[in-house]
């Protein structure tokens, strides 16, 4: 039976994990849904910010994390062993995690060590980072464990 189809349980089969397909997707489903946010408030900050920092860091996140995944010498055994979700909310934690200490760096460094003035796209780096790696991280990370289970094991 071919990918994507119903399997005799009712349960769809998860589609292959492809690298630069995930990040495509990491970068235009943010991009589209903040920016028509942004439009349909008329919050022109949130509509640059939604292409900028909240899709550019989801897509780097997807990217960095789906290749750590999908390593060459085949998955770290803790990231097949966890349940699905377990992963997805460690991988998620750890990527908010990193990327609000780099929102909360950015933020109070740039306007004090450079020509950058303090603006409020600055200011939503804090928001803005940790919530679009968290996202990118669990879905990513989601999408890669399901690829997992469906692929035939190897001896």
């Amino acid at each position: 039976m071919s990918q994507g189809r119903s399997t005799g349980g009712g349960r769809r089969a998860d589609r292959p994990f492809t690298l630069w397909r995930e990040v495509l997707v990491a970068y235009l489903a943010p991009a589209l849904m903040a920016g028509a946010g942004g439009v349909a408030g008329g919050r022109a900050e949130l509509t640059v910010a939604a292409v900028t920092s909240i899709a550019g860091t989801s897509a780097v996140v997807a990217l960095l994390i789906g290749s750590w995944l999908q390593r060459r010498k085949g998955p770290r055994p803790w990231t097949v062993a966890l349940p699905r979700v377990v992963l997805a909310a460690l991988l998620a934690l750890g990527a908010a995690v990193i990327a609000g200490l780099v929102g909360w760096f950015a933020s109070r460094w740039l306007p004090v060590h450079t020509g950058v003035p303090d603006t409020p796209w600055l200011t939503r780096l804090g928001l803005d980072l940790p919530m679009s790696a968290a996202l990118a991280a669990s879905i990513v990370s989601w999408r890669w464990r399901g690829a997992q289970r469906s692929r035939p094991r190897q001896l």
